[in-house]
C-alpha cells in the first residue's frame, strides 16, 4: 500500500523560512484586534498598573519595618510599645498593598481573559467567513485538514498571546522600570549590581524566541499533517476495515503524531534552558548584591532596612522575571500561529464580485456559451471553443470521455471557476458581470457527489430555502421519488440522516441531493452525472418527474448513462474538450459517429450482451474514454 502524500518527517525536513521582521508585525496586528475593546483594554491596564504601584510599595514597607526593628534592638531611645506600634502599623499597610495587589492582578487577569476570547470570537468569524469566500481552486490546493489547524490550534496561539504575552508584558515593563527608577535613585551600585542579570537574559530571550519562532512553526506544520491524516482516516474508515489496514494507517498516525511529539519536546527543551539560563543569572545578581550591601552594613554605609529593600525588590522581581521566558515564548508561538492565520485572511478570492456589479435580472432565462475555453492549470486546457444555447423548456444533454470537460461546464455556469476565453451568459449579461449570490440562487446545481448534512430529512432537502413550506419539501421528495422511503421512517422527514448520509443508500443520497436542489426552483437546473447510483426503473421515474418540474427552465444534464439524456433536446459530444459531435439522440445514433458507438456498447451490455461481441470499432471507441484523463471531469 502505498501513500502519495509527503511523510510527516518528509514535511518536518522542509526548510522553514523565518521573516525576522515578522515578529513585531504579526504582534501589532494581534494588539491592533485586541484594541478594538478600548473599555475593556484599559481597564486591564489601569488594574496592571495599580497592582505593579502596589507590589512596587512592598519593599519600601518592608526596610522600613526592618530599620524600625533594628532601631528597637539597637535602644535609640525610642520605647517598645512605639515601636511595636510602628510594626503593625507598617504590617497592615503590607497586608493592605499585598491584597490590592493580589485583587487588581485577579480581576486584571479576568477582563484580559475577556478581552482574548471576544478577540477570538472575532478570528473565528473571519476566519470561517473567509473559506466561505475563498473560490474553488484555492480548495482544490489546499487540505481541509490544515486548514482546520489553522482555524483551531493557530488561532488558539494567536488568542493565548493577548493574555499571556500582551498583558502580562505591560505588567513586567512597569515593574521592572519604576523598580530600576527607584534602586538608582537610592544608590547606583546596588542598583547595577541587582540588574546585572538583564543584559545576559536580553541575549538567552532573543536566542529563544528565534528558535523557538521555527519550533513552533514546524509543530504547527506537523499537527497539520496529524489533523490530515485523522481526518482521512475517518472519512475512509470503511475503506480502512474493509482492507484490513488498521496496521498501516496506525504506522501513519503514530509516524505523524511522533514527529509532533518529538518538536514539542524541543520546544519544551528551549524553554527550560532559557528559564534556567536566566534564572541563574538572576541569583547570582543577589548574591553580589548580598555580598556588597552586606560588607556596605558592616562598614556602616547603609542600613539593614535599605539592603533588606533591595533584597525586597529582588524578590518582587522573581516571578516576573521567570515570566519573560513565558513572555517571549508566547510571543513567538503567536507569532508563527498569527502568520498562518493571517496568511488565509489576506488572501483575496479569485472569484469575487467587482465594485458595484448589479445582481442578475433574468427576463427569458436563456443559457448560452460563447466560444468558451477554460483551463485549471495554465497550459493544459480542459475546454476548447465550446458554444450551446439552453432556452427555458429545452434540455441539453453532454456525454463524454471521464476527463473530457463535462463537469468543468457545470462548474463554470455558476461560476465557481472563472472562463480563460469566450463568455456565459444569460439573457445576455455576462456572468462575471453579475453578483455571485445572484447568479448562485438562479442556478440549481445537482452533483453526482451528494453531500448530505448530519441533520433531519427536512432540513437537508430545504437547505437552499430554509423556510420553504412542507408542502415544498414533500413536493420535492416526491419529484425525486423518495417521499414513499421518508414516510415509512419511524419519525418520517424529521429522521437525522446521520454524517455525511450515512444512513441513506448511495442511490437515497442522491436522490435526496436532487430534492434540494428542485425546492428553491432556479431558473437554471444542471444535473451533474445525479442519476448514477440510482438504478434504471426508479432513473426513469425522477426523469418523468423532473421533465415536469423543469418544463419551464433551461436545463443541463451531464451523464456517462445515455439513458440520462435521450430525451434530451439537444446533445453534446465533448471529446477532450471539444465539441465534436452535436443533435438530438435520433440523429446522434443515424450519423454513426463516438456517439453512436458508445450508444450501442451500452445497449449491447444493458440486454447481457459480451463485449467481446461489439465491433471493433465500438471497442476502440470504449478504450478511448477510458484511457482519456489527465484533466478534471
Amino acid at each position: 500500500m502505498s501513500d502519495s502524500r509527503p511523510s510527516p518527517r518528509d514535511a518536518a525536513a522542509d526548510s522553514v523560512s523565518i521573516d525576522v521582521s515578522a515578529m513585531p508585525r504579526v504582534l501589532r496586528r494581534i494588539m491592533g484586534l485586541a484594541l478594538r475593546y478600548p473599555g475593556l483594554v484599559a481597564l486591564a491596564v489601569g488594574c496592571s498598573i495599580g497592582a505593579a504601584l502596589f507590589g512596587l510599595t512592598l519593599p519600601r514597607l518592608f526596610g522600613k519595618a526592618v530599620d524600625q526593628a533594628h532601631l528597637l534592638l539597637a535602644g535609640g531611645g525610642t520605647t517598645a510599645e512605639d515601636v511595636q506600634r510602628a510594626l503593625v502599623n507598617t504590617a497592615l499597610l503590607v497586608l493592605g498593598a499585598a491584597s490590592l495587589r493580589g485583587l487588581l492582578t485577579g480581576y486584571g487577569g479576568y477582563v484580559a481573559e475577556q478581552v482574548s476570547q471576544k478577540v477570538a470570537y472575532d478570528l473565528r468569524l473571519a476566519f470561517f467567513q473567509q473559506l466561505q469566500r475563498l473560490s474553488f481552486g484555492f480548495h482544490d490546493r489546499i487540505h481541509s485538514g490544515d486548514l482546520v489547524t489553522r482555524g483551531m490550534l493557530d488561532l488558539e496561539g494567536t488568542r493565548a498571546f493577548i493574555q499571556g504575552g500582551m498583558m502580562q508584558t505591560l505588567t513586567l515593563v512597569m515593574l521592572l522600570s519604576v523598580s530600576a527608577f527607584m534602586m538608582f535613585s537610592t544608590d547606583v551600585t546596588m542598583a547595577f549590581l541587582a540588574l546585572a542579570f538583564v543584559p545576559f537574559a536580553s541575549w538567552v530571550l532573543a536566542r529563544m524566541g528565534f528558535m523557538l519562532r521555527v519550533t513552533w512553526l514546524r509543530v504547527q506544520q506537523l499537527m497539520s499533517v496529524l489533523t490530515l491524516t485523522m481526518e482521512e482516516n475517518l472519512q475512509g474508515i470503511r475503506v480502512v476495515r474493509a482492507f484490513s489496514a488498521k496496521a498501516f494507517e496506525m504506522g501513519k498516525f503514530d509516524l505523524a503524531a511522533d514527529n509532533a511529539l518529538q518538536y514539542s519536546f524541543k520546544r519544551i527543551t528551549l524553554r527550560f534552558r532559557a528559564v534556567t539560563a536566566m534564572t541563574l543569572s538572576y541569583y547570582g545578581s543577589m548574591a553580589l548584591l548580598l555580598w556588597y550591601g552586606g560588607h556596605q552594613v558592616i562598614a556602616g554605609a547603609m542600613s539593614v532596612g535599605r539592603l533588606t529593600e533591595f533584597l525586597a525588590y529582588m524578590t518582587l522581581l522573581q516571578a516576573p522575571i521567570r515570566q519573560i521566558a513565558m513572555i517571549f515564548a508566547s510571543a513567538a508561538r503567536a507569532t508563527s500561529s498569527g502568520g498562518r492565520v493571517f496568511e488565509i485572511l489576506d488572501l483575496s478570492p479569485e472569484i469575487a464580485d467587482a465594485a458595484n456589479v448589479p445582481p442578475l435580472t433574468p427576463t427569458e432565462g436563456v443559457l448560452r456559451f460563447e466560444h468558451v475555453d477554460f483551463a485549471y492549470d495554465e497550459g493544459r486546457p480542459v475546454l476548447r471553443d465550446v458554444s450551446f444555447e439552453v432556452r427555458p423548456g429545452q434540455t441539453l444533454g453532454v456525454v463524454g470521455a471521464p476527463g473530457s470537460g463535462k463537469s468543468t461546464i457545470a462548474n463554470l455556469i455558476p461560476r465557481f471557476y472563472d472562463v480563460t476565453g469566450g463568455q456565459i451568459t444569460i439573457d445576455g449579461q455576462d456572468i462575471r458581470e453579475v453578483s455571485l449570490a445572484s447568479l448562485r440562487e438562479y442556478i440549481g446545481l445537482v452533483q453526482q457527489e451528494a453531500f448530505l448534512f448530519d441533520t433531519t430529512v427536512t432540513n437537508n432537502v430545504a437547505y437552499a430555502d430554509p423556510w420553504a413550506e412542507e408542502d415544498r419539501i414533500v413536493g420535492a421528495a416526491q419529484t425525486a421519488q423518495l417521499h414513499d422511503y421518508i414516510a415509512g421512517l419511524p419519525v418520517g422527514y424529521t429522521t437525522r440522516v446521520g454524517e455525511r448520509g450515512v444512513a441513506l443508500s448511495g442511490g437515497q443520497r442522491q436522490r435526496m441531493s436532487i430534492a434540494r436542489g428542485v425546492v428553491p426552483g432556479p431558473g437554471v437546473m444542471i444535473f451533474d452525472d445525479s442519476t448514477a447510483a440510482i438504478d434504471a426503473v426508479t432513473e426513469r421515474k425522477v426523469r418523468d418527474a423532473l421533465a415536469s418540474a423543469t418544463k419551464t427552465k433551461a436545463t443541463v444534464i451531464i451523464a456517462h448513462r445515455l439513458s440520462s439524456l435521450m430525451h434530451a433536446d439537444q446533445i453534446l459530444v465533448l471529446d477532450e474538450g471539444r465539441v465534436v459531435e452535436r443533435g438530438d439522440h435520433q440523429s446522434l445514433v443515424a450519423a454513426g459517429g463516438i456517439y453512436a458507438e458508445l450508444y450501442a456498447l451500452q445497449t449491447r451490455a444493458d440486454h447481457g450482451g459480451l463485449v467481446e461481441d461489439l465491433p471493433a470499432e465500438v471497442l476502440a471507441a470504449g478504450q478511448t474514454a477510458s484511457q482519456t484523463d489527465g484533466v478534471r471531469a
